[in-house]
């Protein structure tokens, strides 16, 4: 039976060729997103500026498996303790620092993309540290003196330096002439991401403004040391005093900790995408093989009449099957591979990927996809082959032009365990689910509901075929009544082309408006908190001492206030409502720039340790004015502070407000970055601005600019990601519009003999094609009421989640624009293949092979 079915490819290409088509771009989408998956698991971080170290020790970046927000530095003493470990023949620490070389007044590094700042940032450090690349000197010599500076060639040719000659560089805002002494490159001429300034071990330490702390400890080991026992015994003797050792591709991660949350962001995108992915590719595929097996039910009940028994016709159909669903798999990993590497590089272009990370694909992904294909077919073609195989011939002959019984127990339980699955996720999204993690349940509930939907569709086709024949018939005439006729008859094939119609608009409807109302969740994050007209942004490292005292002296200037942002964590009391991301921290100067007002307490008390908490959430920690609790701040420093004051935020998300002074200590730059500015009643905003940026024009890098810099970053990436959410699902969507125009031709192509019957029986072509577009009204109108009951199960629930309110304030055009869509498809997938069928004469027509 396997020669046979691999002829019968040959005389069944149409078919095949949906099938093909199925299967071809649902492999290349879960390819995809395993591609995704399997960097976020590695998450390879391969080191730069440490190459030259088998072993570094840094500091411990989790908290209770949560990534924390700045960089963790370790004690000078722990370097000595290293040193001393047995197989280590030197321990070299490295300092880092945010600097900026000047040229003409301005920076010479472009550091206008908020995404890459922090990764394309120059940074200073040690001499000492040089040989953990290694750098090497190409010209010059090694910086001997306090006024003395080395820079990569690059960073030099950038600002028109030459050894011999001054260069200006600005640190923590302040702005100092260095002499020029050397050149240096790393070996092998790589180029690594930060640029780095050297200057002599002690002025770096001076200048770090982190006095008795590094940020990595770089192992060199005595030659035949095995690195990875020495790596053990370093970690006894540190005797896991918040400090790590890292080895291999991990290495990196030292320079830059920002890109361990890289592998969050990679593992849940990928998780989230690529398990949409693989239910709606594995549901279309089976839905197109199915279908296309049904329509040979006439083909098998005659094989089973001359004496084929059932064992052979399941072999055949599987051997198809197979045949089939394996080329177009593995043909279809080739450009899922291509496209994985794209969304890979949108995500880094967008921040939520390190540019230290590198992007993996092996050969787990290309199983994965090869095997959800297979699964899918196979088990549509068994399930299918086995219906066939059980019926008699007489019986099958029958059931060829008569539909039988659709309301299987299998279909029925599958179709409770997708509702009650995506009800459950539902549930799920509005009372457990916050943060980022909100959206791995809101969005599969729509997909859960819309394939639970889809195998119930016969049954709602009867319904809504019921209440639409009359007006059709009372529109369209002989030609509308036939439509209703045939759909009455036929409703199990009409259900497999309303089945991914269900999935396009539930999927696209549901998913669009997930992230217009994520949007407006961000807005309304930041709104509400403080009053601001104008903000002075430092781009490289904080701004110089005293400059608030000079902004707030500055006329025109009603109140100014130092402002930060971080994540922390409430370590005690234990805090049963905090997210796996922390808490956002707002770091502020007294309250004078603070639109939200005390419930009780003082926010003029933000003095010293003190924070002001949301009142619901002061409520849930037991905690009141006066009381005290444990924070652990972005560096992972644990801090005692004492309530203040509780506020009510003006919306869903809130943070906990802490002084500037306090939490700008615990940041990795170690200093503010911005100073918002309220201008006074009948001040000129223009004559404000200038004064603001005479003020600053001795700290280049610092930009003067409206209220909008306080989201800047966050808008930006936000952007971003909703700019990789659209492709993604464009993505899904676009695979569910291939799956809706391959079944509606699939199944319209093969009533080319029920056509040319009946233009025999007097039909005219334009009867037919009116015909056609009733039936499909009729399919447009279960598939998008079905679709859009769906996306509701995802709708509601995420308004709930991000904004508190069941009916989200969202666009009616998106809704209108994804039904066009899908009114566009169907009419064109189901009138072309109409057209070209009834173009023969209708005596061949009726003769053809049904």
């Amino acid at each position: 039976m396997l020669s046979l079915a691999l002829r019968t490819l040959r005389f069944r290409k149409g078919g095949f060729v949906a099938t093909f088509i199925a299967m071809f771009f649902g492999a290349a989408l879960i390819m995809a997103c395993g591609g995704l998956m399997e960097s976020g698991v590695r998450d390879a971080v391969p080191p730069q500026r440490l190459a030259a170290a088998p072993l570094v020790v840094t500091g411990d970046q989790t908290y209770e498996s949560s990534q924390l927000a700045e960089r963790v530095r370790l004690d000078a003493g722990r370097v000595a303790t290293v040193a001393a470990v047995p197989g280590v023949a030197k321990a070299v620490p490295d300092v880092s620092f945010p600097v900026s070389v000047v040229r003409d007044g301005r920076p010479v590094t472009d550091l206008s993309d908020t995404a890459t700042r922090t990764e394309h940032r120059p940074l200073g450090h040690g001499w000492g540290s040089a040989q953990l690349a290694p750098y090497t000197l190409t010209s010059g010599t090694a910086p001997g003196a306090a006024g003395d500076v080395v820079l990569d060639t690059e960073l030099a040719r950038q600002a028109g330096a030459t050894v011999g000659t001054d260069v200006r560089l600005v640190a923590h805002g302040r702005l100092t002439t260095f002499r020029l002494t050397g050149l240096v490159q790393q070996a092998g001429g790589r180029t690594a991401a930060q640029p780095a300034v050297f200057f002599t071990d002690a002025r770096a330490a001076a200048l770090s403004g982190r006095s008795g702390t590094v940020d990595a400890i770089g192992v060199l080991p005595k030659p035949g040391t095995d690195a990875g026992e020495l790596g053990s015994r370093i970690e006894q003797a540190l005797d896991g005093r918040a400090a790590v050792t890292l080895a291999g591709d991990n290495r990196g991660l030292a320079e830059f900790p920002q890109a361990a949350t890289s592998q969050k962001n990679l593992i849940m995108l990928s998780a989230i995408f690529g398990g949409w992915a693989i239910l709606v590719a594995m549901f279309g595929a089976s839905s197109t093989l199915g279908l296309t097996i049904s329509q040979r039910h006439r083909e098998m009940a005659l094989m089973k009449a001359i004496g084929t028994t059932p064992r052979q016709l399941r072999r055949m159909i599987l051997g198809e099957t197979l045949t089939v669903s394996i080329v177009a798999s593995v043909l279809g990993c080739l450009p899922g591979a291509l496209l994985s590497r794209f969304l890979f590089d949108k995500l880094v272009s967008a921040g939520m990927v390190s540019q230290a990370v590198e992007f993996r694909l092996g050969i787990v992904p290309a199983v994965v996809a090869v095997a959800a294909s297979l699964l899918a077919g196979v088990g549509a073609a068994y399930l299918t082959a086995r219906k066939i195989a059980k019926t008699r011939a007489t019986e099958a002959l029958a059931d060829s032009a008569i539909e039988g019984n659709w309301l299987t127990r299998t279909r029925i339980w599958l179709s409770v365990l997708f509702l009650v699955g995506g009800a459950a996720m539902a549930v799920m999204t509005m009372t457990t689910m916050t943060g980022d993690l909100t959206a791995s349940t809101a969005g599969p509930a729509c997909i859960l509901w819309a394939i639970g939907l889809a195998l119930l569709a016969p049954g709602f086709t009867r319904a809504i075929v019921a209440l639409l024949k009359g007006p059709l018939g009372a529109v369209s005439g002989l030609a509308g009544r036939i439509a209703v006729l045939n759909s009455r008859a036929h409703t199990v094939r009409m259900a497999a082309t309303i089945t991914p119609i269900i999935l396009l608009t539930g999927i696209a409807t549901g998913t669009l408006y997930m992230q217009q109302i994520e949007d407006a969740s961000n807005r309304t994050a930041h709104t509400g908190i403080l009053r601001a007209d104008d903000v002075l942004t430092a781009t490289a490292g904080g701004l110089a001492p005293g400059t608030l005292d000079r902004v707030r002296h500055t006329p025109g200037v009603a109140a100014a206030s130092d402002y930060v942002t971080s994540t922390g964590f409430v370590q005690s009391p234990e805090d049963t409502t905090q997210t796996g991301d922390g808490w956002t921290l707002q770091g502020v100067t007294g309250d004078r720039n603070l639109s939200v007002r005390a419930a009780e307490g003082s926010l003029a008390g933000l003095r010293g340790n003190s924070v002001a908490l949301p009142v619901d959430h002061a409520a849930a920690l037991g905690r009141g004015i006066g009381d005290s609790l444990t924070l652990r701040l972005g560096d992972g420093t644990s801090a005692t502070v004492k309530v203040v004051a509780t506020y009510r935020p003006e919306g869903v998300a809130a943070s906990l407000l802490l002084p500037a002074e306090l939490l700008a200590a615990h940041t990795t730059d170690g200093a503010a970055g911005q100073i918002v500015v309220r201008r006074a009643p009948g001040a000129d905003p223009g004559k404000l601005t200038q004064a603001l940026s005479a003020l600053v024009k001795d700290q280049p890098g610092v930009e003067v600019s409206g209220s909008a810099a306080l989201t800047a970053d966050r808008t930006a990436g936000q952007q971003q990601l909703a700019t990789i959410n659209y492709l993604v699902v464009g993505m899904i969507v676009g695979y569910t519009a291939i799956s809706v125009v391959n079944t509606l031709i699939a199944a319209t192509g093969r009533r080319r003999r029920e056509f040319g019957l009946q233009q025999l029986t007097g039909f005219t072509r334009r009867q037919i094609m009116t015909m056609m577009s009733m039936e499909s009204v009729l399919t447009l109108v279960v598939g998008v009421v079905l679709g859009s009951v769906a996306s509701a199960v995802t709708l509601f629930p995420y308004s709930v989640a991000k904004l508190g309110r069941v009916v989200p304030t969202v666009p009616v055009w998106i809704y209108l624009a994804v039904v066009a869509g899908a009114v566009i498809i169907t009419f064109a997938a189901t009138l072309v293949p109409t057209w070209r069928a009834t173009r023969f004469r209708p005596v061949e027509a009726a003769t053809a092979a049904a």
